[in-house]
């Protein structure tokens, strides 16, 4: 579950963006699910419990997928790269971009052997 403090940019950002369908939005609750595929991220406003006012997770969502290529063919020019598509070591080819909050998010690839 992310935060966000304006949920209508953040679905546009996933669905307009990244092509991720809003799957069930409740305004009266501040929270919406979005899927693509086999992946799914919730957002959520922050509640009355929460004092922070920006994001505040220190990680990154890691989002596999079968084409990192064609991917990052069509994203790089509309989002805020955080580090472009390489092959690593370890054996992914990845890039890493940050959603309107700025949460990290990597999309990466298992190199064929």
């Amino acid at each position: 579950m992310l935060r966000t403090w304006d949920i209508q940019e953040s679905i546009s950002f996933y669905t307009d963006v990244l092509g991720f369908d809003c799957a069930s939005y409740s305004e009266e609750w501040g929270w919406a699910s979005l899927k693509r595929e086999e992946v799914e991220i919730m957002l959520a406003v922050p509640n009355q419990h929460e004092e922070s006012t920006s994001a505040v997770f220190s990680g990154s969502l890691y989002i596999k997928t079968n084409d990192v290529d064609g991917l990052w063919k069509q994203l790089k020019e509309k989002v805020q790269v955080c580090y472009a598509l390489e092959s690593f070591e370890y054996g992914m080819r990845e890039f890493a971009i940050y959603d309107n909050n700025g949460y990290m998010l990597q999309f990466g690839q298992e190199i064929p052997d």
